[in-house]
């Protein structure tokens, strides 16, 4: 439930402001720490050639690796507020380190150089976007809508490319990519605002903490897919 200043002391003033600061900023620390973990367990991977080659000539095995990611993102989603925090926390991680398995081919395909010159142009872009969607005063919400329609769309003309394999129609997703990603950051990071501020009266607990790790896994989603996505654009083949 949001409160407005009409009704809150300056004491439940002071309190609810705490509560939103302290939320948001777990939000992007969770955030900082799956990336880290995503970064440092791709690199890990990338450098054993045996897990490289197991899973490279194993087709059965990235699949189920891609099947697994996703189905962790839609359980984690639907079930967090059934979990504890501790579990949710924990399958988070383990999220996080599963994507860092499946990314590690990047540092084959790509140099090391562009692979980290990519990467803070992905991390200026997305701060930047997360700023507007924390700051601007516009409802983002039809946005929102469109551009998750845009994402269904993304995804269905991705796994039609796979088949039909147009260099054309690839770099055309590419650039569909990169705006729908960019558009997401910013209006995720205005719902995961609103959703802190109505919660943030309940104080620092488990719920609100799961609240916030959900939040954190959006935008880490958000940074992922940017990423990958300006990849293609900036990351010099090997």
């Amino acid at each position: 439930m949001m409160f407005t200043d009409n009704y809150l002391s300056q004491e439940q003033q002071m309190v609810l402001s705490r509560s939103f600061s302290v939320l948001m900023r777990n939000v992007y620390t969770w955030m900082a720490l799956g990336l880290v973990m995503t970064a440092l367990t791709a690199l890990f991977v990338s450098k054993n050639e045996s897990i490289v080659y197991a899973i490279a000539t194993t087709p059965a095995l990235m699949w189920g690796l891609l099947i697994a990611e996703v189905a962790m993102v839609f359980i984690l989603s639907a079930r967090i507020m059934k979990m504890s925090f501790l579990s949710a926390g924990l399958f988070f991680a383990a999220y996080a380190i599963l994507n860092g398995v499946t990314l590690s081919f990047i540092f084959l395909a790509y140099t090391a150089q562009s692979i980290a010159q990519t990467f803070f142009i992905t991390a200026g872009t997305f701060g930047a976007m997360s700023l507007v969607g924390f700051f601007v005063k516009k409802d983002l919400s039809t946005m929102g809508r469109v551009l998750y329609m845009l994402l269904i769309g993304l995804i269905i003309a991705t796994v039609v490319n796979i088949f039909v394999a147009s260099s054309g129609l690839a770099m055309i997703l590419n650039y569909v990519g990169v705006i729908i990603f960019v558009g997401l950051t910013a209006y995720d990071t205005q719902k995961i605002k609103q959703m802190m501020l109505a919660y943030s009266a309940a104080g620092i607990t488990d719920q609100t903490n799961k609240l916030a790790l959900l939040g954190s896994l959006t935008l880490y989603l958000d940074f992922i897919n940017l990423f990958l996505y300006l990849l293609r654009f900036f990351g010099d083949r090997k």
